[in-house]
């Protein structure tokens, strides 16, 4: 399981809207940690929320642990990276067997649109999924 502290900063019906307070592994700012959170602060300046489902019925500025179900972060990076690679270099191959360069070249292309339209539709199925949602750690 993956989690990680924030606090509540607006309800919204039955959803809680929670910022997350730290980013990286908790070693960033000790001597010999890797540093995550600094570089992280490089690229992204606005703090991390997401919306959950709130049924404790959790108050704004109360600080909760914030749940992602064991594997789900796992599943969905391999999804968001592999799925496409592997579409683009399928692409390129099946165009280059066809056409020469110019195919691989359209290929790729074709290739890399697939692969996206693969994980929209994915993302889209997963929303329904309450298993891999984050949730709030009672």
């Amino acid at each position: 399981m993956n989690e990680a502290w924030g606090t509540v900063v607006a309800l919204v019906g039955e959803q809680a809207t929670i910022r997350i307070d730290e980013t990286g592994c908790g070693r960033c700012r000790q001597p010999g940690g890797c540093g995550g959170s600094q570089a992280a602060t490089l690229f992204c300046h606005t703090p991390r929320t997401f919306c959950v489902p709130n049924p404790d019925g959790r108050q704004v500025g109360e600080r909760v642990q914030v749940v992602l179900a064991g594997g789900s972060l796992g599943r969905s990076a391999l999804h968001a990276y592999v799925q496409p690679l592997l579409a683009l270099l399928g692409g390129a191959l099946a165009g280059s067997a066809i056409a020469g360069e110019a195919g691989a070249i359209g290929g790729s292309v074709a290739g890399l649109l697939l692969g996206w339209l693969l994980l929209r539709r994915a993302q889209m199925r997963w929303r329904q999924e309450h298993g891999l949602q984050p949730s709030i750690r009672s």
